[in-house]
């Protein structure tokens, strides 16, 4: 009786503090998720998104005032599920989110963009979000696996932050779809549980006929991609181990170009690059495989021998020496110093570069039969400030690439497989501070004495902190020869002009210069009533030659048609669009460095100039080309835009004085071009 009593009476707290603690666990467990609906009635492609949990991080903000500002962690998945007929290549899946996602881990899948983590959704350039499918780029039909879900079904799998108010709140996209303009996807009804899904149909042949463009074909490979910047991933050979790729860069942009470009991609499957010919990497180590996971899989390779085992390796291309290396070179469109000209200057072949590397792959795709996986999240860049900056999407399947046979005979060899990624230049993109324009425009004439120099900062300007001038202030006239004087000398000649010529009081502080590394001038030499002429003239003040420049100007319609010839470039007139477009004849295709000169005691600029000379007959009566019409409105160098100034020459009447100007500016600059020839 005793021990019952015990037993009866055993102290109660215990099996309270059990309770307590199976509540606490149960509350902090995520928001419970509901199961994937079932996909009764959608034979095509079924997508879903579900929510899984999140939980609320610092800075905790006051919930009264700011609750719909609190930062949560969140975690979600989204599933594409193919369920019809057709394979979906290349799937990618679009979402959009409305709640300030920022994403900082996706797996099953990469950012159709290339973007970077972390990566804002919402303050993107567009509202929506492409995953394009990686590693696991097809999504196969149940016909023809059986039903095998891993063959049909992709997963990703998405964490990051968010800003949305406090439960029961269920920050969900407000969109869900696929890219492929195949298929058409169902509204989203509204959402009372933490997943959302849609039903994507395939179109009817009538509609897909009807939406294709002229001339296409149905094929099993996506179409062939378009950019202003194509890099094409060809696999010429394969084995149990490795193969053989060859990637090649065409810039099809019409007016861009690039220096010293430098790729870069991420492997997705523990790649490595055993051997490279045609380029070179940036880094040489196999560090990462000796202690990896492929040293332990490769034990009797001899990493010292490989080439590159970053996830991210950025590759160079070769100087013209290596072209024709054994070991290094021999590669047809390789060895230009990276240099990639616009197909507008030539025959084409100057805006292809290529490349061959060796590459080793890993488990579970070391066997012959394989699928075959381009690496992702291209980038490409070029080694100067006027080089265009470029977008690359993802890696699409297409055609394998056709080449010559080697044995010269009448015959094609196709490659084993073939990728494209598209890369764009980059235009107003919102989520990056805008780059300043990297050459800037003087105008002149021969009816006034003074120069309208480049705009006060064109090109930028230093920090507050570092400088003494004023980045507002309107720049100064100068005299014709300050022209070919550096910033830190035209401020005192710009004083003793605007004294003896009696232009007003200088501001103070003085304006800055336009610190730009390239300046055209564009003066206006002659206006008679048959016809007019006008100089050009490009200064490089940066530390480098300029090889194979080009350049462009866009004039008003009035005066275009008028274009004749160019005396010291070659000059092209773009039909339809006012663009004249020229570059250096043979032995004058390179603006050479600023260098020092005997005779001054400053750094000279080096120099290019061309007389233009128009007709009158084609303009109309009303042409002035005084007051406007002989300027032109743009002005491209090497492709980039120049930044133009805000006013044109004074169109008074023509006196001896402004003649002696703009004959003092020819004298100057022939005797620095003879000087410094």
């Amino acid at each position: 009786m005793e021990a019952m009593h015990a037993t009866t009476n055993r102290n109660p707290f215990p099996r309270l503090a059990v309770l307590l603690l199976l509540v606490a666990i149960a509350a902090a467990q995520p928001l419970p998720v509901a199961p994937p609906p079932e996909d009764a009635g959608c034979n095509g492609v079924l997508l879903t998104y579900t929510f899984e949990g999140r939980e609320r991080i610092r800075p905790f903000l006051d919930p009264t005032t700011e609750a719909d500002s609190q930062p949560y962690s969140f975690r979600a998945n989204a599933t594409v599920l193919n369920s019809g007929v057709r394979t979906l290549p290349s799937w990618a899946l679009l979402l959009t989110f409305i709640h300030g996602e920022i994403l900082v881990g996706v797996d099953g899948a990469v950012l159709t963009s290339g973007a970077d983590l972390p990566y804002n959704t919402t303050a993107a350039p567009t509202t929506t979000t492409s995953f394009s499918g990686y590693p696991q780029t097809d999504l196969l039909t149940p016909i023809a696996t059986a039903g095998d879900l891993s063959k049909i079904q992709a997963t990703v799998r998405l964490y990051g932050t968010l800003f949305a108010g406090p439960e029961p709140l269920l920050p969900l996209p407000s969109a869900l779809s696929l890219s492929d303009p195949a298929y058409n996807c169902s509204p989203l009804a509204p959402a009372p549980t933490t997943t959302r899904s849609t039903c994507c149909v395939l179109k009817s042949p009538d509609q897909l006929a009807a939406e294709a463009p002229a001339g296409s074909a149905a094929a099993s490979y996506l179409p062939r991609v378009a950019g202003d910047l194509v890099i094409t991933y060809d696999v010429l050979q394969a084995h149990e181990s490795t193969y053989l790729a060859l990637l090649t860069l065409e810039n099809d942009a019409p007016m861009g170009r690039l220096d010293g470009w430098e790729l870069s991609w991420e492997w997705q499957r523990g790649e490595f690059v055993n051997t490279m010919r045609g380029a070179y990497p940036r880094k040489v180590d196999a560090s990462e495989c000796l202690f990896g996971p492929q040293g332990q899989y490769y034990k009797d390779i001899d990493f010292s021998k490989v080439l590159n085992c970053e996830r991210r390796p950025a590759v160079f291309d070769l100087p013209p020496e290596r072209r024709q290396d054994a070991s290094m070179g021999q590669i047809e469109h390789c060895c230009r110093n990276g240099t990639l000209l616009p197909k507008s200057m030539g025959d084409g072949t100057q805006s292809v570069s290529a490349f061959q590397m060796e590459v080793y792959k890993m488990p579970p795709d070391v066997n012959r039969t394989s699928r075959l996986h381009a690496p992702a999240n291209f980038r490409v860049t070029g080694a100067l400030t006027l080089n265009p900056e470029y977008a690359c999407g993802q890696p699409m399947p297409v055609s394998p690439s056709e080449f010559p046979d080697p044995s010269g005979l009448d015959s094609t060899t196709l490659a084993v497989a073939s990728w494209q990624v598209s890369c764009n230049i980059t235009v107003d993109d919102t989520t990056k501070p805008s780059k300043p324009p990297q050459c800037c425009v003087s105008f002149s004439s021969f009816n006034d004495e003074s120069v309208v120099p480049c705009n006060t900062c064109a090109c930028g300007c230093l920090a507050p902190a570092t400088r003494t001038c004023s980045a507002t202030a309107p720049a100064m006239l100068l005299p014709p020869y300050a022209l070919l004087m550096p910033f830190d000398r035209r401020d005192k000649e710009a004083l003793k002009w605007a004294h003896d010529k009696e232009l007003g009081a200088p501001p103070d502080p003085l304006p800055c210069g336009d610190m730009c590394g390239i300046s055209v001038n564009w003066h206006l030499a002659t206006d008679a009533a048959a016809g007019w002429s006008a100089r050009i003239t490009l200064f490089n003040w940066e530390d480098i030659d300029m090889r194979d420049w080009f350049a462009s100007v866009v004039l008003d319609d009035k005066v275009y048609g008028g274009f004749e010839q160019a005396y010291s470039f070659n000059a092209t007139a773009a039909t339809g669009n006012g663009t004249i477009f020229m570059r250096g004849r043979e032995g004058f295709d390179d603006l050479i460095r600023e260098s020092n000169m005997s005779g001054v005691d400053y750094p000279v600029p080096g120099k290019q100039q061309s007389v233009l000379s128009f007709t009158k007959k084609t303009s109309p009566s009303n042409v002035d080309v005084l007051r406007r019409d002989g300027f032109p409105t743009k002005v491209f160098f090497n492709g980039e835009e120049c930044a133009m100034p805000n006013r044109i020459p004074s169109h008074g009447g023509v006196g001896l004085r402004a003649s002696r100007g703009a004959l003092l500016l020819l004298v100057s600059l022939f005797y620095l071009v003879g000087s410094s020839a």
